[in-house]
């Protein structure tokens, strides 16, 4: 079992002008993005969308914890393929589908993993964002790989053991995992507590004005990769509605007809008498 697409979240300080960037300008980076995704459903179209994001996971060097994440990600990308083209969508339609999800892997990983969670916190403040609010999300990022680790650690301890969770039917291979979750939410629960009582003994709460030493001010930079951020999103808006794409008709024809699927186009026909 592998939790590498976890690691998608982990920040690393690394001296880049992707690590320097502010982080709302980052954020508007992912969500465009993420907008452009969902606009399109051409396979075509969402192939240059990830190979836009290389470029950026080079810049940024985290080019190998990147590429981790999305080899980590690679079995739900599978998955939804093979959802989607047994329920006869057709090939280029699965394929898109799986590559839609690749780029939004991507593009939160690059966000999460060149943006440190002070950083994102202090931009949601000065967002006017609710301090519980935003340190509850910021903490959410930290703990999400500190729980991947732990859950690591428990697999190998217990595959030690013997306990072997990838043979046997689908029902056993489900009831091994119940010595993972066990000691996995209990983990989780006393690392609740000790935060609660890290907290507590600091008055959180205490006092709704708060400062900060440091104060985000968006650069010339940061501008320039809004201004990128929104041409891209307005470019997928005008080029999903004004172009026809070139799509995979020949790959959903010759799968169709080795497989015995039907054509998305031909489930709807009702034969002429």
């Amino acid at each position: 079992m592998s939790l590498s697409f976890l690691e998608g979240l982990r920040f690393a300080r690394v001296d880049s002008p992707l690590h320097r960037a502010d982080p709302r300008a980052k954020f508007a980076m992912a969500l465009s993005f993420f907008a452009s995704s969902l606009i399109f459903t051409n396979a075509l179209a969402l192939l240059a969308l990830f190979a836009l994001q290389i470029p950026i996971a080079l810049m940024g060097r985290i080019a190998r914890r990147w590429a981790r994440s999305l080899r980590g990600g690679a079995f739900l990308a599978i998955l939804i393929f093979l959802m989607n083209f047994l329920t006869g969508q057709g090939a280029s339609f699965s394929i898109a589908m799986s590559l839609r999800f690749f780029c939004l892997l991507s593009s939160f990983s690059i966000f999460f993993l060149t943006t440190s969670p002070d950083d994102l916190g202090l931009a949601l403040e000065q967002c006017k964002i609710p301090y519980a609010i935003s340190f509850t999300f910021t903490t959410a990022v930290r703990l999400v790989p500190t729980m991947a680790m732990d859950a690591q650690e428990i697999i190998d301890a217990q595959r030690s053991r013997g306990l072997e969770l990838e043979r046997g039917k689908l029902l056993r291979r489900v009831r091994n995992y119940i010595p993972i979750l066990v000691p996995l939410i209990v983990c989780a629960i006393r690392r609740s507590l000790e935060m609660a009582e890290a907290l507590e003994s600091r008055a959180f709460g205490a006092s709704e004005r708060r400062t900060s030493l440091i104060a985000l001010r968006m650069g010339a930079g940061d501008f320039a990769i809004v201004a990128l951020s929104i041409a891209l999103l307005a470019s997928s808006i005008y080029i999903s509605r004004s172009f026809q794409m070139p799509s995979l008709e020949a790959l959903d024809s010759l799968l169709s007809f080795k497989w015995g699927f039907a054509q998305p186009a031909a489930l709807g026909r009702i034969p002429k008498a």
